[in-house]
């Protein structure tokens, strides 16, 4: 498979901060000529923050991708039917959705996405953004861990003094996590020391 035969969704969630390196990461996959699916979850897709507005957020995915933003269950389900993705990529992941994901709830659109693309038994890869994965997302980060088709871009504490349960993937990893997983590989090391910036 050429990479540009390859099409990643890539499907937004709530942690708005992470925006600022996620966009980055859609244009790095659409100029190393990957095809880009954008999915975005209700909150990624309606809510304002001090991050930025959502309809500005849409407005600029759709010109980078060249697509409309994917943003209902129904838009989503027939994502695996289809075959619309080679590879699912969730960056931001968001404590919720990990949740969602390891105990196999799908009430949005980014959940629809990746239980409708896991249906062909294809990858989903995980760029975790949550304060609570040492706490109480913990335990689901393990299972997706050791899950077939799961796979995760590598992470680390991101303010290990102020945040102790807080890690952040490395999203500058994505392009290489993504070329990984569609070998069927896991990035290594998973777990990074520094904290990224």
């Amino acid at each position: 498979m050429t990479v540009g035969a390859v099409t990643v969704g890539f499907a937004l969630c709530g942690s708005f901060c992470t925006f600022s390196r996620a966009l980055p990461q859609m244009q790095a996959l659409l100029d190393a000529g990957y095809e880009v699916l954008p999915i975005m979850s209700f909150n990624a897709g309606s809510i304002d923050t001090r991050f930025g507005k959502a309809a500005d957020f849409i407005e600029k995915i759709e010109a980078m991708c060249g697509r409309k933003v994917i943003r209902s269950i129904l838009e989503a389900e027939p994502i695996g039917p289809k075959k619309m993705t080679d590879i699912m990529l969730i960056a931001p992941c968001t404590g919720n959705t990990l949740a969602k994901l390891a105990n196999g709830i799908t009430d949005a659109p980014v959940t629809m996405a990746a239980k409708s693309h896991l249906r062909g038994a294809r990858p989903v890869l995980l760029a975790v953004a949550t304060n609570d994965a040492l706490g109480a997302s913990a335990q689901n980060i393990g299972r997706l861990l050791n899950r077939k088709h799961y796979y995760f871009v590598p992470l680390s504490q991101d303010d290990s003094q102020k945040k102790p349960t807080s890690l952040v993937a490395h999203f500058d990893l994505i392009v290489p996590a993504v070329e990984a997983a569609l070998a069927g590989k896991q990035l290594q090391p998973v777990f990074l020391a520094p904290d990224p910036k």
